[in-house]
């Protein structure tokens, strides 16, 4: 299956803002240059906490970060939704 030009756009776009090395958290993706795993963001969330309260505790990550994370993730979402 091929790559579009929109899938690579947004690949490129999430590597501004996430990062996976196999030698740090087992390749786990973490927000780029912390060791904070995106998973944690979208845990927080589910349980209900405000972005503010990841954002306190987890201060090596920047807002601009997390709602790139979130819009990207919303848009990948949409992009395999197919309605019938």
């Amino acid at each position: 299956m091929a790559i579009s030009v929109d899938q690579a756009a947004e690949a490129a776009r999430l590597a501004l803002w996430i990062e996976r090395d196999p030698g740090r958290l087992g390749g786990t993706a973490v927000f780029r240059g912390t060791r904070v795993p995106v998973k944690s963001l979208f845990d927080h969330l589910r349980a209900g906490d405000p972005l503010e309260t990841f954002l306190e505790d987890f201060p090596g990550v920047t807002r601009e970060q997390t709602e790139n994370v979130i819009d990207l993730a919303g848009h990948q979402l949409v992009g395999e939704l197919q309605f019938k």
